[in-house]
């Protein structure tokens, strides 16, 4: 053995278990076990997890904050208009530095695995071969899955499906789609078949922006879930966003939410930039926008959480903590109950792990040894506190270390410290 993690607690509620790893693997999970002679690292009944997985992000834009200015309304279409501004200046050296300082950022934070959305409507290409040399780079510490995205629109723009399948063949791994941008509801849905053919074609995973909107006639995830079904898709569907369900009649989401599950479609909500957006043209009572993350959810949609935007033309903050994207989603969709909160720690771990179809991810004999220890007794106090990440495993090796957070008080009479997690007795 080469690492020996001992008493730590795990997410799906087990409490003392050393989990020992060898050859970058993990070789065994259990209580006190006999090993010798390897690295001995103490949770001291922390929690430990399998990392953060970001099932939605767009890397090509990321901290271009305030180039070539800044989105004055904060609104998503002033944002898409920046960065159609923002495309001709781009250099492929700008945009991988700007993405590895990220990485660098989503590393240090326990997030190990991010899918990412590279604009194809630049004839150049230039974020495409910018971010698959940037997957290439970060692919010892950081998996990087990239969506061949239209930002616009597949139709709206003329060279956007050639310009998608040359990603597709740089080695772009994944089918991506915007249908509410383009022109007409018609053309949308005209998008959505063009692009699921071409995938089911070629075997690849699908994942569409879809129903990004207010409008609560917007009906492109439906179009998207027919495909999915009709060309034997499952289980390779995402659809991200969805936020015109928040506004849908409740008697056609009834109708909608089984044809998804029967489809085998997933779902990204976006917590922190749907919250943000969305409702913008509202006055009193404003919609959150977020889609509907526990309804999804009673009707067995997997449904994880994306970050979507970091200091970038949509969304001026954000610094890749997945657990701040899970506290939002817990606040947005009310999700308080103790099964709603390991289910917003999920979003941000096991089911985008799922989604993106991850091999070896887990805390489990087999699975790669890559893990987070965090500052928290369990996935609700993870959450509650943000809690610090106190070592960040890849493949085994310790790749980021940080102390256990702890405020420190000079108060007359009160002790030094003041600790604010909340140790529960076995």
């Amino acid at each position: 053995m080469d690492v020996v993690i001992r008493n730590a607690n795990l997410a799906d509620g087990r409490r003392g278990v050393d989990i020992a790893i060898a050859a970058g693997r993990i070789a065994a999970v259990g209580a006190a076990l006999p090993v010798r002679g390897a690295r001995e690292i103490d949770a001291a009944g922390d929690l430990v997890t399998a990392p953060f997985v970001d099932a939605h992000f767009h890397m090509d834009a990321t901290l271009s904050y305030g180039l070539p200015r800044v989105n004055q309304s904060g609104t998503l279409l002033e944002g898409i208009a920046l960065w159609g501004e923002l495309k001709p200046q781009l250099t492929q050296d700008a945009l991988i530095a700007r993405a590895l300082q990220y990485c660098d950022w989503a590393v240090a934070r326990g997030l190990l695995a991010i899918r990412s959305h590279v604009d194809i409507c630049d004839d150049r290409l230039l974020a495409v071969e910018a971010l698959l040399e940037v997957k290439r780079r970060v692919a010892p510490y950081l998996d990087l899955q990239l969506v061949a995205f239209p930002q616009d629109g597949l139709l709206r723009s003329p060279s956007a499906l050639a310009n998608l399948k040359r990603a597709i063949g740089m080695g772009v791994e994944v089918v991506g789609g915007i249908p509410h941008f383009e022109r007409t509801m018609a053309d949308g849905a005209e998008s959505v078949r063009i692009l699921c053919e071409f995938a089911a074609e070629r075997g690849l995973r699908v994942d569409m922006h879809c129903d990004e909107s207010d409008d609560p006639m917007s009906r492109h995830i439906e179009t998207l879930a027919y495909h999915s079904n009709r060309l034997g898709l499952h289980g390779r569907v995402t659809g991200s966003h969805l936020t015109s369900m928040h506004s849908m009649d409740n008697y056609y989401v009834s109708k909608l939410l089984p044809l998804i599950r029967e489809a085998g479609v997933a779902a990204v909500a976006n917590p922190l930039i749907n919250i943000t957006l969305q409702g913008r043209h509202d006055t009193y009572p404003k919609r959150r926008g977020m889609t509907r993350v526990p309804e999804l959810l009673a009707a067995g949609v997997d449904v994880a959480f994306g970050h979507d935007c970091v200091m970038d033309p949509w969304y001026s903050l954000g610094s890749g903590d997945m657990l701040e994207v899970a506290q939002m989603g817990l606040h947005v969709a009310q999700m308080t109950g103790q099964q709603a909160m390991l289910d917003c720690f999920a979003a941000v771990t096991t089911t985008p792990a799922r989604i993106l179809g991850l091999d070896g991810y887990g805390v489990a004999v087999g699975c790669h040894a890559d893990l987070v220890l965090l500052d928290a007794a369990d996935p609700v106090e993870a959450i509650r506190l943000r809690a610090a990440r106190r070592l960040v495993l890849r493949r085994g090796e310790v790749v980021s270390e940080a102390p256990r957070a702890a405020a420190t008080l000079s108060l007359p009479g009160r002790p030094p410290q003041v600790d604010f997690r909340l140790r529960r007795a076995d």
